[in-house]
């Protein structure tokens, strides 16, 4: 069965409320949940121990005049900042400035990411959210890594995401989701644990895809994004656990997000226009699940909604079009001016946890 197939199978099985670990228990079957025990247990000697927190970023970016851009961010420790030093340095610091910087208004951050969290924890983070944001203008969505790891049902996993999407949309909010990062790529993990992992986190960045953009979201593929940079300069891209991004890694993966959360606030930019797709850069308009398994391999590209000849769906589900942005450089990030009333809870209440596993991410 191919990607593309797998994608819409799962996220199918999803909308309907299914599940069960039947695919998984097979593929790990296959070679042995011994030998899987035995590589994540080295793996967990070759990975440095985790942080113990991530910064609190949260607070208002630029100095601009205007109202505001209001963007919350949702996710696990990728979303959360795990590994940078500086709250300036996280992916939602630097989008937030970069953001600021193209439109001279501030930004207000919002981060109610969890370290460790599952993609089943997204409700919750955007109730948390909510509480004191009615209605973001944006919602970022870093989340997949941990429902690789500790072997989540994928439907469910699924299932759990776009529900969170459908919320922030029905808000009216715009929803751009970092799909699943290539757990493959991750060099202290050996095969063949590191193989199971490149299939199950591409398959499940697929079938996110899918949901996403049926629940009226964009999606921004992670992929393989650092997985050159480790080889060639792994201590200038990844923290001292040599898992999780340095603040180098982290603006990176915000390079490839920021051309998306500009284009969801129709803000000027370059190449962040909803434009027709180019297909002489590979560009094109298709069926989503094809989009999605497109995606996948290559990080950065885009799967937004869209329309043929007035119709959003085809006999082969939702149209969708897959962009390759070219990617500009970010503004160097700035420290957040501080909030005018933070409230309880402005801190992030609960921006660590427990319950990671030996990739928790």
């Amino acid at each position: 069965m191919g990607r593309a197939r797998r994608a819409r199978k799962i996220a199918a099985t999803a909308a309907y409320g299914g599940g069960g670990v039947a695919a998984a228990g097979a593929a790990i079957g296959a070679l042995g949940y011994g030998v899987i025990k035995v590589e994540a247990a080295l793996a967990r000697r070759v990975i440095g121990s985790p942080f113990d927190d991530s910064p609190d970023d949260n607070g208002v970016y630029g100095s601009g005049s205007g109202t505001p851009y209001e963007l919350v961010v949702l996710g696990d420790s990728s979303a959360a900042g795990m590994g940078a030093d500086a709250p300036h340095e996280t992916v939602g610091a630097i989008i937030s400035s970069g953001v600021a910087a193209l439109t001279g208004r501030p930004v207000r951050l919002v981060n109610r990411a969890v370290v460790g969290a599952q993609s089943s924890d997204l409700e919750r983070q955007l109730a948390s959210a909510l509480e004191e944001v009615l209605r973001p203008d944006v919602v970022l969505v870093m989340v997949g890594a941990n429902d690789v790891t500790n072997r989540i049902d994928r439907p469910t996993a699924v299932r759990h995401l776009e529900q969170a999407v459908r919320r922030a949309r029905a808000l009216g909010c715009e929803v751009v989701v970092g799909t699943c990062p290539d757990l493959g790529t991750i060099r202290p993990i050996q095969q063949p644990l590191r193989a199971l992992m490149k299939r199950w986190s591409r398959d499940l960045a697929a079938a996110q895809t899918v949901a996403v953009v049926e629940a009226g979201g964009r999606t921004v593929s992670l992929g393989d994004l650092l997985g050159e940079e480790f080889t060639s300069s792994p201590h200038e891209m990844f923290s001292r656990d040599r898992f999780h991004p340095s603040a180098a890694g982290y603006a990176h993966a915000a390079a490839a997000l920021l051309p998306s959360v500009c284009a969801a606030l129709h803000v000027w930019g370059a190449d962040t226009g909803d434009r027709a797709p180019e297909p002489l850069r590979g560009e094109s308009v298709g069926p989503v699940a094809v989009a999605a398994g497109q995606a996948v391999r290559e990080a950065g590209a885009e799967v937004a909604p869209t329309q043929v000849a007035g119709e959003s769906r085809g006999p082969r589900g939702r149209w969708a079009v897959l962009r390759r942005r070219r990617r500009s450089p970010v503004p160097p990030a700035t420290d957040p001016l501080p909030p005018e009333d933070p409230g309880p809870g402005a801190a992030g209440e609960g921006r660590s946890g427990g319950g990671t596993t030996v990739t928790g991410t």
